[in-house]
């Protein structure tokens, strides 16, 4: 299962739907910022260098969530078999939630974190897909709206799901063809909370590393004296 939606669209709580569906391992930018050799792969991929998707996946079932949202369409040659669900939300809506987590997050990552990670961000999403245009909302809105025209026009009807989480499971196991699970509510992970933490926890990073260097020093110079 392939999805198109940009992150911030309800991509979290769809992870959670299609793991409880069957479809787990589901890849999600969270898999793409804790590994390495996985940021590498994505700056190449944007990069049009060869990547194979296929060995990239094998151990997946699923990918929602940037960064593999803005390669749907190779990965939807690469895995004809694989249907594709594009998430939906209220434009508004989905620019505050960004600005307020992702956009915030790259802002205030510290500058002794890994090059790739920001460079993945940059050039796969903010200068990439919004041309360093991201901090003009209307313009961000519109590029919004434009991947999902893009998406509705290029793949086939039969293929495609338009999907706003809020509609729950029906939609989501009809055209999975799974059946839909008795006695459990469609999950809605509103995961602000832990964006603020991690935005709070990068504030820190970035003067608690700078000020501890400083004492290491403090401390070798007195020892030297």
């Amino acid at each position: 299962m392939i999805g198109a939606g940009f992150g911030r669209s309800g991509t979290t709580s769809l992870r959670a739907a299609l793991n409880r569906l069957g479809y787990d391992p589901c890849y999600h930018m969270q898999s793409a910022m804790t590994r390495y050799a996985h940021l590498k792969f994505w700056v190449r991929a944007k990069a049009a260098e060869p990547v194979d998707f296929p060995w990239f996946f094998r151990r997946y079932r699923a990918v929602v969530d940037w960064p593999a949202c803005e390669f749907y369409q190779a990965l939807a040659a690469a895995f004809p078999e694989a249907k594709v669900v594009l998430n939906v939300r209220d434009p508004e809506a989905w620019y505050e939630s960004t600005r307020e987590t992702l956009w915030i997050i790259d802002q205030v990552l510290p500058w002794w974190f890994p090059k790739v990670m920001r460079q993945m961000h940059d050039e796969v999403i903010w200068q990439g897909r919004f041309r360093g245009e991201f901090t003009d909302r209307a313009k961000a809105i519109a590029v919004y709206k434009a991947h999902l025209e893009e998406v509705r026009r290029s793949v086939p009807a039969e293929r495609l799901l338009v999907f706003d989480v809020n509609e729950g499971w029906a939609p989501l196991c009809s055209f999975l063809g799974k059946t839909v699970p008795e006695h459990v509510p469609f999950p809605h992970l509103n995961d602000r909370v832990f964006f603020k933490r991690v935005i709070l926890a990068l504030r820190l990073a970035t003067w608690l590393v700078p000020a501890l260097v400083v004492v290491a020093l403090v401390w070798v110079g007195f020892i030297l004296l």
